[in-house]
């Protein structure tokens, strides 16, 4: 188990992303050649993915012929972006061939339709990705999860050509459908779903995953430790940075200086526990300074407004543009980090590098001994998660505690998220080599 990130400065971070731009579009002959498999891909901005179109749009720019294999853009509101539709299509975006194939989708994703959909993209991307590898003959085959059952249609066929195939963990999918409640009734689905997850991952010949705890869960799956390195999710340095001057957003959203902002922005579901942190909302409703903002989407969002909606202090927005992200996670005085108990470890936020970068405050809601309580340490504001009334009084401690906010306290953390040793090390897995 090999850890890939070491820290970068800030200017380092800005030559590479300029060195990206400038990237040789001039390749070794014959081109290497690449297919990527992954339910989520850009221009989705949240999540999964986000990180698999950076990925590939680093590889193209680094001369490889990339083929994607995808589904419309729907996550996490589980709907398709406008300017798509859910049914087959093919096209060249900027340097990348990408085919994308429809799936089941619906509002509510719940119970068995947390399955079905997966499900539904993995058969309508099978002949796609089988015909694509046959064709193209690539290095390597690289699958993301979630989701893990598109993989053995991808690995036949990377059989078949001799490519190598690789996965990319970035949510221990199975273990997480039942430890949120979506499929906890269902124990014989359950070890039906660890028997099928065994067998495949067992078939790939490297595994790239986001956090430690993550790389041991895939030791107890029977992965062995020798295939499996460790390379977080990153951030962009250059493009999330702290403002010198106010955030356009607080007088946008109708923020004074006296207001203290709390802001949640991402997907909206049942891994996240947002229920907690707006039950602290409610408890600080007669706090008139304390304001909370939830961006984002996602199959919760609906019960979230209606159960809490006739709050005051709190509003409901959606997604902010990317190209003004920097400037909305400016935006507030306190950025919340929830999470259920019972996902611990099983992922490891993304959104987290946005946070930090910012230099603004941040409070997450985790216990003790998790790898993300133990690596944000004492840069942050901790509380154990699913408990409203301490998380409530760390939001009016911090508030007290506003002017003495010094961002430097998280510019060394930060760094361990940087963008391009991350991306690196994935490309050298790629490439058949260790980050």
């Amino acid at each position: 188990m090999t850890a890939a990130v070491q820290p970068l400065s800030d200017e380092c971070e800005r030559s590479f992303d300029a060195a990206l731009g400038l990237a040789t579009a001039v390749a070794t002959s014959p081109r290497k050649c690449v297919v990527v498999y992954a339910m989520n891909y850009a221009p989705e901005t949240a999540g999964v993915g986000k990180y698999t179109g950076e990925i590939a749009e680093y590889l193209a720019a680094e001369g490889m012929d990339v083929t994607v294999v995808t589904t419309p853009p729907h996550y996490p509101g589980w709907s398709v972006q406008a300017g798509y539709r859910n049914r087959y299509s093919s096209g060249i975006e900027g340097r990348i061939k990408v085919l994308r194939s429809p799936l089941l989708l619906r509002r509510k994703m719940r119970g068995i339709w947390r399955l079905l959909a997966p499900l539904s993209f993995a058969i309508t991307s099978a002949p796609l990705v089988f015909w694509q590898i046959l064709r193209h003959r690539p290095i390597t085959v690289f699958c993301v999860e979630p989701t893990l059952f598109a993989a053995p249609a991808a690995q036949l066929a990377a059989k078949l050509v001799g490519a190598r195939t690789v996965l990319h963990v970035h949510d221990m999918e199975v273990d997480a459908a039942f430890a949120v409640g979506h499929l906890s009734s269902k124990t014989w689905l359950k070890r039906l779903g660890h028997a099928f997850e065994r067998s495949v991952l067992g078939r790939f010949d490297q595994l790239v995953t986001i956090s430690n705890r993550m790389a041991e869960g895939l030791a107890l799956k029977h992965v062995p430790a020798t295939k499996v390195s460790v390379v977080r999710n990153w951030v962009d340095l250059a493009q999330f940075h702290p403002m010198e001057d106010v955030s356009p957003y607080r007088a946008e959203l109708g923020f004074g200086h006296e207001d203290f902002v709390v802001l949640y922005s991402g997907s909206i579901g049942a891994k996240q526990g947002l229920n907690v942190l707006l039950d602290a909302a409610e408890r600080l409703k007669d706090e008139r300074r304390i304001h909370f903002v939830i961006s984002g989407e996602g199959p919760q969002k609906p019960e979230l407004e209606t159960r809490y909606g006739h709050l005051e202090n709190l509003r409901f927005l959606a997604f902010q543009p990317y190209s003004r992200l920097n400037a909305f996670l400016n935006m507030p005085d306190l950025h919340v980090l929830p999470q259920d108990r019972s996902a611990a470890d099983l992922t490891l936020p993304s959104k987290l590098g946005g946070m930090l970068a910012s230099g603004k405050p941040v409070l997450v809601t985790a216990d003790e001994g998790t790898e993300l309580a133990q690596f944000v340490e004492d840069s942050v504001y901790l509380t154990p998660p699913n408990d409203p009334e301490k998380l409530a009084a760390c939001i009016v401690r911090a508030m007290s505690e506003r002017e003495e906010w010094r961002p430097q306290v998280q510019t060394v953390l930060v760094q361990y998220l940087s963008k391009r040793p991350a991306i690196l090390a994935i490309k050298q897995l790629i490439d058949g080599g260790n980050p």
